[in-house]
């Protein structure tokens, strides 16, 4: 299997994983494996990996409200998008920033949405607040979560990249 392909399916892996395996709630590996992919498999994979492991983990844990649904997917692409550009342009949107901005993309987007769509708030601004305010331990979750997984990811990417390296240099070198 070529080492693109393996890279896929290994992040599809993990996020699958992620999803499935008791965790904290929020705490998954989403948001690392939409920038890993970013920076070390390409831009189409970036947007592929996690709404491929988000269809086929939503098929198994269930579906819910479409028009949330689409929210949360949507934030994904957004946090994709992000990851594209911090591999693009590292001065202007590293890597670091965009693991600040991605939970809180999410948070604001997500939490919206379940306010306006769902009977469970009070279409109010204090019922909008009232909903970001429950959101906030979710939040917690969600960075943490993020920090810890992407550490991790990009740690083992990088060992794998540096190995691949002194691995070609030895064949030049033979």
């Amino acid at each position: 299997m070529p080492t693109k392909l393996l890279s896929i399916v290994s992040l599809i892996g993990v996020g699958i994983a992620g999803r499935l395996i008791p965790h904290i709630p929020n705490a998954t590996p989403i948001t690392a494996i939409t920038l890993t992919a970013s920076k070390y498999v390409g831009r189409l994979p970036a947007i592929l990996v996690p709404i491929i492991t988000m269809l086929i983990t939503d098929a198994i844990i269930g579906f819910y409200d479409w028009r949330i649904l689409i929210s949360v997917y949507a934030s994904f692409l957004f946090i994709s998008l992000f990851g594209i550009v911090a591999r693009k342009y590292p001065n202007l949107l590293p890597t670091g920033l965009v693991l600040i901005i991605a939970p809180l993309l999410f948070f604001l987007v997500t939490n919206f949405s379940v306010w306006l769509l769902s009977p469970w708030y009070e279409k109010s601004i204090s019922g909008l607040l009232y909903c970001y305010t429950l959101g906030l331990p979710f939040l917690r979750n969600m960075f943490l979560g993020d920090i810890a997984y992407t550490a991790i990811l990009f740690g083992v990417f990088g060992i794998l990249g540096v190995l691949k390296t002194r691995k070609q240099r030895a064949l030049k070198r033979a």
